[in-house]
């Protein structure tokens, strides 16, 4: 994907680093937590509420940032760290030439990263919103998943299904947080993804099968998938609520050898959503 980018002057990582550290004095350098642009870039790190009112996310990696771009548009601010930078890291910086870029110390940058091991580049940018289609036939509805990470991983799962929408609770973590967006593997930018829902109403409103996943249901296996089809995830300890397993069409279960009782909430879904894949043949 980066080849697209690089400069024909540019043959390894060494020279990468290179550009960063001589291009980096037409950047604006911060260097104290207290500057408003930290502050701000942050609150969008560490909480919902500040992403949510600012409508506003961060991306991290090259993979990512190339994503919302060919699917949206460019970030509004490029943020890099002191020192070295990946050779695709510097490719894509330059292809967005006309992109705000500042740059933190590497400890301030690592505050924003979700993950250890960063490719050394973030982005700002707006928060996408994926509208429904006009039937949904195969749905993911999640309650009360609390794992950013699980939450990624059933994203990117879903749109590898050929799920048409997925629902979120009012309880499940955020989908736009920068862990659940590095799970999710750009899945967001190209799934619908519908926060805060009644779980109950939702199931209440579905036109198909829904399925709730239990310890006591009958075999996913045994179940004709091929008409209308949603299925449901409860949280990761707690499973479903009462409310929600009633709601739901029948209750079914991932038949597995003793003395496992349950699998990782991600795992069960992607069981679920490619089973129904497999017998709809679904492209």
């Amino acid at each position: 994907m980066a080849n697209k980018y690089l400069a024909s002057d540019i043959a390894s990582v060494k020279m990468g680093a290179y550009l960063i550290r001589n291009l980096a004095m037409s950047f604006k350098h911060i260097i104290s937590r207290d500057n408003a642009v930290f502050k701000q870039l942050k609150k969008l790190a560490d909480h919902k509420r500040a992403r949510t009112q600012a409508g506003k996310t961060l991306l991290d990696g090259v993979h990512l940032i190339e994503n919302y771009v060919q699917a949206f548009a460019e970030p509004e601010l490029l943020i890099i760290p002191e020192g070295n930078s990946t050779q695709e890291a510097t490719a894509l910086m330059q292809h967005l030439g006309d992109v705000d870029t500042v740059m933190f110390p590497t400890l301030m940058f690592a505050e924003l990263t979700p993950v250890a091991s960063s490719a050394g580049l973030l982005a700002l940018v707006k928060t996408p919103s994926i509208a429904l289609p006009e039937v949904v036939d195969f749905a993911l509805i999640l309650e009360d998943i609390q794992d950013p990470g699980n939450l990624g991983s059933m994203l990117r799962t879903a749109l590898g299904a050929g799920v048409d929408a997925v629902y979120l609770s009012k309880g499940c973590t955020d989908a736009w947080s920068p862990k659940c967006l590095r799970g999710g593997q750009s899945a967001q930018f190209y799934l619908p993804v519908i926060e805060g829902v009644d779980v109950v109403e939702t199931l209440t409103q579905f036109s198909g099968n829904s399925y709730a996943t239990t310890l006591a249901g009958d075999s996913i296996y045994q179940q004709d998938l091929s008409q209308a089809t949603a299925f449901v995830i409860g949280n990761e300890g707690a499973g479903l609520s009462r409310d929600v397993i009633q709601a739901a069409t029948q209750q079914v279960c991932i038949p597995m050898q003793a003395p496992l009782e349950s699998l990782n909430a991600a795992a069960a879904a992607a069981i679920c959503l490619f089973e129904r894949k497999r017998q709809c043949r679904l492209i």
